[in-house]
């Protein structure tokens, strides 16, 4: 446990995974002051030890970018449910309490899988939306479940921003990364989706802190939606690879051979997010911009 005093601070729980990186770095890049915690350091699914810790370092904000995802994918998840429910929707309440007993304001990584496909005139899902995708409909992965459950546990939330990341990307090769996933993978689903650029997401975090951006609720995705076989042109225009690439016939034969679980794929509405100044590049342009700049791992 840290014991040196600590003002103005960010916290970031989940740091070091794929997504708090990100934040971290975000931060960082505008002169703020983060600190990182770890489970090792201090196990914040516990209320005391979560609590001990922010009064040390007396932070202007928590970000809780911590959770379960599973690995390679959310398949991973139905084996290891407990740990799933643990990160996804009993955490967000243990935070929950200690930030509002102590005053601090905060935001929680949340997920748009808590739908699935879009509006009936194609329009994407708004906050307003109640899910679509969740245990209480049994239509879900466990995985989505509990994070339409970690949602429910924020209802009425005091001075809580909850963003919704969906399929992220960037220009940095990872197992994390949609872009990635696709060149890696030996036969594809093609479904609409909306996509968030890792570092735009991170950015529009940061932001909200920043600038006091009304508490609430934010699709952070980037505009418009696009098709896998979209993505799958876009790499094979910009050069990335040009391989050929093998779709699955329906969703059903995808579901048989290759997934253990249904996946969520939606469209979301990003109208709030801009209207709150969260801005970020119209999703094609995001896309070819991460692969014309691609890095390999």
């Amino acid at each position: 446990m840290l014991i040196i005093e600590v003002t103005s601070v960010i916290v970031v729980l989940g740091g070091s995974g794929y997504v708090g990186k990100s934040v971290v770095l975000a931060a960082r890049h505008r002169g703020l002051a983060v600190r990182s915690v770890s489970r090792a350091e201090a196990d914040y699914s516990q209320a005391g030890q979560m609590r001990s810790l922010l009064q040390q370092l007396r932070p202007i904000a928590l970000i809780n970018a911590a959770g379960f995802t599973g690995r390679p994918n959310v398949d991973a998840c139905e084996l290891a449910k407990t740990e799933c429910l643990a990160g996804n929707a009993v955490l967000p309440g243990v935070v929950r309490g200690v930030c509002e007993e102590l005053g601090i304001p905060w935001g929680h990584v949340s997920s748009g899988c808590i739908y699935t496909g879009a509006k009936a005139d194609g329009a994407g899902f708004t906050e307003l939306d109640p899910p679509n995708f969740s245990f209480r409909q049994n239509n879900c992965s466990f995985y989505s479940g509990c994070k339409a459950l970690g949602e429910e546990v924020l209802a009425g939330a005091d001075r809580c921003w909850i963003w919704r990341l969906r399929i992220p990307f960037c220009h940095r090769d990872s197992s994390r990364n949609y872009i990635s996933k696709l060149l890696r993978y030996r036969r594809l689903l093609d479904a609409r989706n909306s996509l968030s650029q890792l570092d735009e997401f991170a950015a529009a975090c940061v932001d909200c802190i920043e600038r006091q951006v009304p508490f609430g609720t934010y699709h952070l995705t980037n505009p418009g939606s696009v098709t896998t076989r979209e993505v799958v042109d876009l790499i094979r225009r910009t050069g990335l690879a040009d391989r050929e690439f093998d779709f699955f016939e329906t969703e059903e034969e995808f579901l048989q051979l290759a997934a253990k679980t249904p996946r969520s794929n939606c469209v979301l509405d990003t109208d709030k997010a801009a209207a709150a100044g969260l801005r970020m590049t119209p999703i094609r342009e995001a896309l070819e911009r991460a692969m014309c700049e691609w890095v390999w791992e």
